[in-house]
């Protein structure tokens, strides 16, 4: 079958990108229906090979994916194009309800929605902790869980813990798995060259635009195991350490992010909406992502090779661990931000809803807003 026009491009991978509610999960899904079963522009073995190569990149996963198979079918302007149609219907719908939600006196019914949505957070976190540390596990033969076991308890503990520290520990469980498994020490990438200047400019200018890029690039780069991960290291540095948000605020933008279409990553534009505006939420942005293009543009023909490299692959079997303790582990800062006594019986009903009952993500952060736009009305604080 001939490949798509970049006209069919910028149409279908937009459609997915206005569609794409619920996560990863359903953008694979949407994009092997459109590549594999309906057009038929991929094979199912060069989507499952992608899969599993943009699963040991690290960063999100199924955006990388979105730009891996735009490539495939149309090279680098088809690459960029369906990126760019992916990413920007959410981009755009995020950053308007950061302007509801994230104002400074925003309606009572707007502070119990967001209240009621942020209740419920942790709970998400903890079961996309476990969703992603699962299977982990459970392909790991016995005789390594215990190392397994230390990397996420590791990443658990910094996120709960340490905050900003939590990339170095991220790193040190790959590395040290590296190391466990006979690789030698790992090449400097170019993310982490360039990082050097804005780690100077972020010094010079505490909780400047250089420290929201430093943000943005950490967010891009060093996700490892699932897009969850920007979670911990987005609080540390908006609501810990330059104060660009309230707890309250941050909560809200997590649960933007996951009510709205698109990749969870895109989270970062509300921080940089808080941080500066709409400007400095557009810039954040493009840092945050710009790592996934670069990945593919620059590295896609050599993707077959990645697959089959030993360090690549010993190295996220040290920090995909880490990573998924560390979703697990922000729920505690993340249920400690909590404020009115009201929240706690929200993130009870969450909780029981997400890890019990397995309910949908989306749908059970909308619950837990709408619950809180009747309590408020009824008269429940907001402080």
């Amino acid at each position: 079958m001939s490949s798509p026009s970049l006209a069919e491009i910028l149409r279908e991978w937009g459609r997915i990108g206005c569609i794409g509610f619920g996560g990863p999960p359903v953008h694979i899904s949407l994009l092997r229906e459109l590549c594999v079963n309906r057009r038929g522009w991929l094979s199912e073995h060069d989507f499952e090979r992608a899969l599993a190569a943009v699963n040991i990149l690290p960063g999100p996963s199924s955006t990388q994916l979105a730009i891996y198979c735009a490539w495939r079918l149309r090279g680098g302007r088809g690459a960029v194009l369906g990126g760019c149609a992916f990413i920007v219907p959410g981009l755009v719908l995020i950053l308007a309800l950061s302007a509801l939600f994230l104002a400074g006196s925003p309606p009572r019914w707007v502070r119990g929605a967001g209240l009621g949505a942020g209740a419920a957070v942790a709970a998400v976190a903890v079961r996309a902790g476990l969703d992603i540390g699962a299977p982990i596990w459970l392909r790991t033969p016995p005789r390594l869980r215990s190392r397994v076991a230390v990397y996420a308890l590791a990443g658990a503990t910094a996120a709960a813990l340490t905050g900003p520290w939590l990339v170095l520990v991220l790193l040190a469980c790959g590395a040290a798995e590296l190391a466990l498994q006979g690789g030698g020490p790992p090449r400097p990438s170019g993310a982490t060259l360039h990082a050097w200047p804005a780690l100077l400019a972020t010094a010079a200018e505490p909780g400047g635009l250089a420290s929201l890029l430093w943000t943005a690039l950490k967010v891009g780069a060093l996700a490892f195991g699932g897009g969850f991960v920007i979670v911990p290291l987005m609080q540390a540095d908006a609501v810990g350490a330059y104060h660009w948000m309230s707890h309250e605020q941050f909560l809200n933008a997590v649960a933007l992010g996951q009510v709205t279409p698109g990749p969870l990553v895109q989270t970062v534009a509300a921080v940089g909406y808080a941080a500066g505006g709409v400007g400095w939420g557009l810039l954040a942005a493009l840092v945050a992502f710009l790592p996934s293009f670069s990945f593919v543009l620059i590295g896609a023909a050599r993707f077959e090779r990645l697959l089959d490299d030993r360090r690549a692959r010993a190295f996220l079997a040290g920090a995909a661990p880490a990573a998924a303790g560390a979703i697990v582990g922000s729920a505690i800062p993340l249920a400690g931000a909590l404020g009115p006594f009201w929240q706690v019986p929200l993130l009870a009903a969450a909780a029981v809803a997400l890890l019990v009952l397995r309910g949908p993500i989306v749908a059970t952060l909308l619950g837990c807003g709408a619950a809180g736009v009747v309590l408020v009305l009824l008269g429940a604080p907001v402080r």
